[in-house]
């Protein structure tokens, strides 16, 4: 863990299975509403969401009640509490910030970054990776992700230097989240070249 974080706060329905003496494992189950675990969030200098769910076989407002609900709930309730922090939420190549495109998938995180850019934090910065290649034994809860990852491990880190602009690893988005909590970043919407930059940075 890098030595500048003093403690990480990490909030889902199932524990991370990661042990460390910064980390807290907050387990809860209703994404909706924070306010039971308020007092857990307080007192946070930034915020790194990346929750997500894939969009297959999901109607619109299905995915939109995920996505934009949960964030929104979480990002509202972190400005109230901590308000002088920064906010950094992972979306996708190809949002549409119009939230007017052909795209459902785009359109609904268009919607949730345009909210939380509008939230009372010191700054929002929105990541928009395109393929991202695991490391370290992460792995994604997604089954179909897996699969993809499985079929196609051996040649991410060949795809990813023949093709920069569309493959990141988990350790650069990592080290691109940190260094844009620290010092900022003159844009609010990074696009997968943004990202490797700051992580080189």
């Amino acid at each position: 863990m890098d030595p500048d974080v003093k403690r990480v706060v990490a909030v889902g329905r199932a524990p991370t299975g990661q042990q460390h003496p910064k980390l807290r494992d907050i387990v809860h189950q209703d994404m909706w509403n924070f306010a039971s675990i308020a007092a857990d969030l307080s007192g946070i200098d930034a915020c790194f969401f990346c929750l997500g769910v894939a969009s297959a076989g999901m109607t619109e407002a299905d995915y939109e009640h995920i996505t934009y609900g949960i964030t929104f709930a979480a990002a509202e309730t972190l400005a109230r509490l901590n308000s002088p922090m920064t906010f950094i939420y992972v979306s996708g190549a190809g949002t549409d910030s119009t939230e007017k495109g052909r795209s459902n998938v785009g359109a609904g995180q268009g919607k949730t970054e345009n909210a939380l850019l509008r939230l009372p934090f010191k700054a929002a910065y929105m990541f928009r990776p395109g393929i991202i290649e695991p490391l370290y034994g992460v792995q994604s809860k997604t089954k179909i992700y897996r699969f993809f990852y499985t079929l196609t491990q051996p040649l991410l880190p060949l795809l990813r230097h023949a093709f920069p602009n569309y493959i990141l690893t988990t350790e650069q988005i990592g080290q691109a989240m940190l260094k844009s909590a620290r010092t900022g970043y003159p844009k609010h919407v990074l696009e997968i070249k943004d990202i490797r930059s700051l992580s080189h940075g």
